[in-house]
């Protein structure tokens, strides 16, 4: 396992690491406490130290479970949640100080954690990026000693600009892969000339990138790709990364036809995010050891060739730009 700089915050975490989402149900499935040790144990033994969590992941279950995990492990572990989201509507109006202050206690409470390493707030509305109070109740939370460092989680890029115009966001974390290219465009840059940390998050653009799903698969009834394609109940960039279900598979196998079958699509979808150095980690979900074991693999795997690079930019251009790349 390598290792990057999350940007200036002093911590250097593994470049491939874990997202929680899924962690012990996965996405529809009923919690399970046991295999979501078992998942963030297998984590450790392969060098990951950053997990990506949230307090709306399985109504706290998820941080629970790496709670319960951190005190069986002497090893140094970087722990990230998210909040916001359990602001009802999810509106701009909704956030207020007091709230968020609470959601980050209740967070310190299920992990049993004195300090948090990372705290972002998860996809705000986009007004709230005008709002200084709110950035500046992490400085007071810092101060506390209750937070270490404030990030964001973004839906769009002209987010991700407009938060790191705060100095206490010390990380982004936004949607990246090859099916959503834009931040590397301008964002990148900037977020470098400012030593911004950057979390790849949706990396396998909800498992369109895994190259192994069909027109037939079906989606447990509470798995967002089955009910949230359109946006239904939240941005529809979350699910397969804002690309139509059935246009998104005829340019998997376009994808696959140019990088070649026999290699596996999901080690070159997360090798392709991390040969962009801008990158501090990618957070791929996990609803499995075995899939843990393969995904952080990838980091001692061997860069892409430029003829690849360009076979991926050239499926991005042909297949998905026009859909995606100014809606986010």
């Amino acid at each position: 396992m390598k290792y990057r700089a999350l940007g200036d915050t002093g911590m250097k975490v593994s470049e491939i690491s874990l997202g929680t989402w899924q962690l012990g149900g996965g996405w529809g499935g009923n919690f399970d406490a046991i295999a979501a040790h078992k998942i963030l144990s297998t984590a450790v033994d392969q060098g990951i130290n950053f997990f990506d969590t949230a307090d709306v992941y399985d109504n706290g279950l998820s941080e629970e479970a790496i709670g319960r995990f951190l005190k069986t492990t002497n090893e140094e572990i970087f722990v990230a949640t998210k909040c916001g989201r359990h602001v009802s509507p999810h509106v701009n109006e909704g956030y207020t100080v007091a709230l968020l202050r609470k959601f980050v206690e209740e967070s310190l409470r299920n992990m049993d954690l004195d300090t948090l390493d990372l705290v972002q707030l998860h996809c705000p509305p986009t007004e709230v990026y005008e709002r200084d109070e709110i950035f500046e109740l992490f400085d007071k939370l810092k101060e506390e000693g209750k937070i270490q460092n404030l990030g964001v989680s973004v839906e769009k890029v002209e987010e991700a600009q407009r938060a790191i115009q705060y100095p206490n966001v010390k990380t982004i974390q936004i949607i990246f892969n090859m099916f959503r290219q834009k931040p590397a465009e301008e964002f990148f840059k900037t977020a470098k000339e400012k030593n911004i940390g950057i979390i790849s998050r949706v990396p396998l653009a909800s498992g369109l990138l895994t190259g192994k799903l069909r027109a037939g698969t079906e989606f447990d009834e509470k798995d967002h790709r089955n009910f949230n394609r359109n946006g239904e109940a939240f941005d529809k960039g979350e699910t397969f990364s804002g690309v139509d279900y059935s246009h998104g598979l005829k340019a998997v196998e376009v994808l696959k036809e140019k990088l070649g079958k026999d290699h596996s699509l999901v080690e070159k979808a997360l090798k392709w995010i991390l040969m962009h150095e801008e990158v501090s980690t990618v957070i791929p979900g996990a609803s499995s050891p075995e899939q843990v074991i393969a995904n952080a693999a990838v980091s001692d795997a061997s860069g892409l060739s430029k003829e690849e690079m360009n076979a991926v930019s050239e499926v991005y251009q042909e297949w998905i730009r026009e859909e995606v790349h100014s809606q986010w």
